[in-house]
């Protein structure tokens, strides 16, 4: 086996050394360069394969009301839409919507169906990154993307098998949120082999910009089926994450020493330790951490409460949207796709401002501050029509998704490099996974609880998500005030985000 994975590196390392080889410190530039754009394409497809049943939630439980005689009739929304009754003989599949989603309680069953995937992707984060470490990442990203691919194309065939079993799509979805924990680690450990720590907030920012690229993707390729084939919304995609799995088996290249060139670079001599040291690794960053500068315990906590206002979005908010602009869920899902563009210049917004003032959670902690009016306005204003919609998504979309995206890369990557734990190269898988479990368990949390709010009506849920903001701009307070309490640039102990 280790003489196959040696083969195939050497081919295909070889390949872009044709390409790439003019002199050592363009060589390093442009595999960089390569690297970088590889693993952003990699990750923004598990993205892309998340987003569709967002935006297949319209159509499987669709605007109706039962008529007396207990047979479902057209509302006035659906009559505007174009919907007609059903043909004789469709007794599973009605205007209603797809059984079992299609009863009352629909909404209940949607959340169900988010927080079985965010709930084993948060138990099986924990686990991910202790199993990478031991792993080639080649290798174990490859598995995460083809069974990903699998899994998710299998929701979508439940349309054309007519699978109508509720168990089916929950254990689709559940198998499916386990083996995509592969792919988080695995990036950015693989970026963090090639990167230095040099304005990494910047260069983090702009490379996490694939979680709203794949969420823009997924939307706009989900909506090209939602209303006249919806399995095809999950195939497509599924695909999509099995094809890059591939590209990822052929040309990942995992660190510069994998290289047969690499001897001009340089490589830590601290590569790798036995078992001994990473149990000793994983104590350290357990234990001691908790009391040392680093805030593993806070950031963490603020990534819970962050991911599960996140979250909400990516699952709710095309349905949000058709309830109250009255938008079908081919238009809802593609006006949804401005949150994610908001993001994109949230993330790299809150890269730069934390580099140029060297200070992470006073950034994270001013956004968060500013979030939580703006959702309010959200809910108030975005009734008034599609433009305030509109901008409102933009301003949230960067409000919201900036401090998450910081604190999942360049927070982490601060943390990993933590000189207590004297140059572990498993450092940053492991925080990586520690930090990004636990903020799983709010993304888990934050769809599941829109599920049980929103038939109480949608402020209620926003003002579920101000609560969620609050509450993580109360778990940074005390590494916000040793900041702020720093005069002029962070140095030494007291910068969480001192490079190292």
């Amino acid at each position: 086996m280790i003489k196959l994975k040696n083969t195939v590196l050497i081919h295909s390392s070889s390949i872009f050394y044709h390409f790439m080889s003019f002199s050592p410190n363009t060589s390093c530039f442009r595999y960089r360069a390569f690297i970088f754009m590889l693993t952003f394409l990699l990750y923004a497809s598990f993205h892309l394969s998340r987003k569709p049943i967002s935006i297949v939630k319209g159509e499987l439980h669709k605007d109706c009301e039962a008529s007396s005689e207990g047979e479902p009739k057209v509302s006035s929304l659906s009559r505007q839409s174009g919907h007609l009754l059903p043909p004789p003989g469709t007794d599973n599949e009605t205007h209603c919507g797809w059984a079992p989603f299609d009863k009352d309680n629909y909404q209940q069953l949607l959340g169900a169906l988010d927080y079985s995937f965010l709930c084993a992707y948060a138990v099986g984060m924990y686990l991910s990154g202790i199993i990478g470490e031991r792993l080639p990442i080649r290798y174990y990203l490859t598995f995460g993307m083809l069974a990903s691919g699998a899994f998710t194309a299998l929701f979508g065939l439940g349309y054309f098998y007519s699978i109508h079993s509720f168990g089916f799509y929950v254990v689709a979805q559940a198998i499916n949120g386990l083996v995509q924990t592969t792919g988080w680690p695995s990036v950015v450990t693989c970026l963090g082999n090639w990167f230095g720590k040099g304005r990494r907030g910047l260069i983090m920012g702009l490379w996490n910009s694939h979680t709203s690229v794949g969420n823009i993707l997924g939307s706009l390729i989900a909506g090209c089926w939602v209303s006249t084939c919806w399995g095809l919304s999950f195939v497509v995609p599924g695909a999509i994450v099995a094809a890059m799995g591939l590209v990822c088996f052929l040309f990942l290249i995992e660190h510069p020493k994998d290289l047969r060139f690499s001897s001009s670079w340089p490589v830590h001599p601290k590569g790798y330790e036995n078992c001994t040291n990473r149990f000793r690794l994983q104590k350290q960053i357990s234990g001691q951490e908790k009391n040392k500068p680093g805030g593993v315990i806070e950031f963490s906590l603020c990534l819970l409460f962050a991911k599960l206002v996140s979250y909400t979005f990516l699952f709710w908010l095309p349905l949000y949207i058709t309830s109250v602009d009255h938008l079908d869920a081919k238009k809802a899902g593609e006006l949804s796709t401005l949150f994610d563009v908001g993001g994109i210049f949230g993330g790299v917004l809150a890269g730069v401002v934390s580099d140029r003032l060297e200070k992470r959670a006073s950034t994270c902690g001013l956004m968060l501050l500013l979030a939580a009016p703006t959702l309010y306005v959200f809910s108030a204003i975005s009734k008034m029509g599609l433009e305030a919609t509109v901008v409102m998504l933009l301003l949230s979309g960067a409000l919201v998704s900036g401090p998450y995206a910081l604190i999942t890369t360049a927070v982490s990557a601060d943390l990993g490099t933590h000189r207590s734990l004297k140059g572990s190269s498993h450092a940053l898988a492991t925080v990586t996974a520690i930090i990004d479990g636990t903020g799983s368990v709010g993304a888990a949390l934050g769809p599941l609880l829109a599920g049980l709010i929103s038939p109480s009506g949608w402020n209620n849920v926003f003002y579920m998500l101000m609560f969620a903001d609050a509450c993580a701009l109360l778990c940074l307070t005390r590494l916000i005030n040793r900041e702020l309490s720093c005069t002029g640039p962070a140095t030494g102990d007291q910068a969480l985000s001192k490079e190292h």
